[in-house]
């Protein structure tokens, strides 16, 4: 890969990778950092990587670096997501619809909840889907239904329903 490539990589797909991880992790600062490790990274190895492939590259990059993250910081992020919980009780009827949306995504759990942003939010198909997740093609199919079977299940029971 070129510097004009990759130039062409961080202009493309930044955006969408950023809205990936902000996503999933709910921290734009945290979000930041790993979008920038992961064009580190592609930088480093821009040798090995096709341009064609970037794509891919970027967002497997991402996601495992999220998956790091998460590790990481389970413990604190446990108190953060308490003092969120108490933000959001306080808010109004269209704030109360995207807290149903957001506890039924963090109902679920880490694979499934990145397979729903990936296919429903980013657009991704499930071979792109795939390569990201280090997943086979049958495997995004099977565990995005699981997912969204859960998230139907949720938002359709009586406490939830408007």
């Amino acid at each position: 890969m070129t510097e004009k490539e990759y130039n062409e990589c961080v202009n493309l797909y930044s955006d969408g990778v950023f809205r990936f991880i902000v996503k999933n992790l709910r921290h734009e600062e945290d979000a930041r950092d790993i979008v920038q490790t992961a064009f580190e990274k592609l930088w480093r190895h821009r040798e090995q990587v096709e341009h064609a492939k970037s794509k891919s590259y970027l967002f497997t990059v991402a996601y495992n670096q999220m998956i790091d993250h998460l590790r990481k910081s389970k413990r604190i992020q446990l108190k953060d997501e308490f003092s969120a919980e108490v933000k959001i009780q306080q808010s109004n009827f269209n704030s109360n619809t995207k807290k149903i949306l957001m506890e039924a995504l963090n109902r679920l759990n880490e694979t499934q909840r990145s397979l729903v942003m990936l296919k429903d939010y980013e657009g991704y198909n499930y071979e792109e889907i795939g390569q990201i997740m280090g997943l086979t093609e049958s495997q995004v199919k099977v565990y995005l239904h699981r997912a969204r079977l859960a998230l139907k299940n949720y938002l359709v029971s009586p406490e939830n329903v408007m």
